[in-house]
């Protein structure tokens, strides 16, 4: 069984199960997901795109589905009895599954660590006692989980081997009908439809207004865990012209000049194109105020985490605002030096994330532990 929460959990599923299915063909995988799992030889039992949320209190809003999908998966792992329970990231929900799997003695394998190294420190103690092993694609989680009595392996990072950019900026900005000669920024507002919610309308303000001073082009990319018809409505009811790309995204953000992120992923992948970022975060105030309380590390973007300095500007809760965004990005566009800086650091970040081949690996540790 095989259970993500999101976009970028379904991306790494999709790979995890194709290099399983590489090694064992006749190998039965079910469970929670998304487009791109079902695009593989996998058995969903409930879609991701219902699970979906951004934060303790967006979750609880969607306590129906959640309770749903555990009780569907409650079931299964209770009927069909798989060899391996695999979990990637979404914490408040595949930890409590965990659990559940190791009262029925079904080994669990966590691939993509929650990030309690930054805030809920004590769910270690969790993990180490219902999770047999756990796959972590960042160098430092290896000897933090370790140190704390957990089996960890350090993988690598799974977006090394699937974010790639094979054509230049001209072929690519001439399929969109954008002018090369002209700044483009794209628009990533988030997977979660609470976070399109939040930061696609600050977005498509600051875009109108970038658009009137300096005719700066845009476009919108689209998670597949969001309904195009609301991201739509919300994109033009500001009466912005901003097109939304669902297909070759890595293409299509290799080719901007700038990009406007939520905070997630999805900056990892920017990075690994080597493209300047604003990152944006906002979230309802109460998980905010709890976050602020909870929350350990100095920087809310991951690229910048990883870096441990703050390559990318953040703009947090009342600074994601359309006046702000528009400031940074008349910084950033109209300083070539700024954006090279930030382009030749990036380049050097991509070292720190490992080598190629993470679901080969991780595969590897799956069929390890069902054997």
């Amino acid at each position: 069984m095989l259970v993500v929460g999101e976009a970028s959990g379904d991306a790494h599923g999709a790979q995890l199960v194709d290099a399983l299915h590489r090694r064992e063909p006749e190998l039965s995988v079910y469970g929670v997901g998304g487009e791109q799992l079902q695009q593989t030889r996998f058995e969903t039992l409930f879609s991701v795109a219902k699970l979906t949320g951004m934060g303790l209190v967006e979750l609880a809003g969607n306590v129906k589905n959640l309770w749903r999908a555990y009780s569907i998966l409650k079931e299964a792992l209770r009927k069909r009895r798989p060899n391996l329970l695999v979990l990637i990231d979404f914490p408040e929900f595949n930890l409590r599954l965990a659990r559940y799997a190791k009262i029925l003695r079904i080994p669990v394998l966590y691939y993509v660590s929650p990030q309690i190294w930054a805030w809920r420190r004590g769910r270690v103690r969790q993990i180490a006692r219902w999770v047999d092993r756990m796959a972590v694609i960042f160098p430092f989680e290896e000897s933090f989980y370790r140190s704390h009595g957990v089996d960890a392996t350090f993988v690598g990072h799974p977006l090394l081997e699937s974010v790639t950019a094979d054509a230049d900026r001209e072929e690519t900005l001439s399929k969109l009908g954008f002018d090369p000669q002209r700044s483009v920024v794209a628009l990533l507002p988030g997977s979660r439809r609470g976070e399109i919610i939040r930061h696609l309308p600050v977005m498509r303000d600051a875009a109108a207004r970038l658009v009137r001073e300096r005719g700066v082009q845009f476009f919108c990319v689209r998670a597949p865990t969001i309904d195009a018809p609301e991201m739509d409505a919300i994109l033009h009811s500001g009466g912005a012209e901003i097109p939304v790309i669902d297909d070759d995204r890595y293409n299509a953000v290799h080719a901007a000049d700038l990009v406007w992120t939520a905070s997630g992923t999805a900056t990892v992948e920017i990075a690994l194109l080597g493209r300047p970022m604003i990152i944006v975060y906002r979230l309802s105030w109460l998980t905010y105020w709890i976050a602020r309380c909870l929350v350990r590390v100095p920087h809310i973007g991951m690229v910048n985490l990883i870096a441990e300095e703050r390559l990318m500007p953040e703009l947090i809760q009342s600074d994601v605002n359309a006046e702000r965004l528009a400031e940074e990005t008349r910084g950033i566009l109209d300083d070539v030096k700024t954006r090279a800086r930030m382009t030749e650091k990036l380049a050097r970040l991509r070292g720190r994330l490992g080598t190629p081949g993470a679901a080969g690996r991780v595969a590897d540790l799956a069929l390890g532990m069902m054997r």
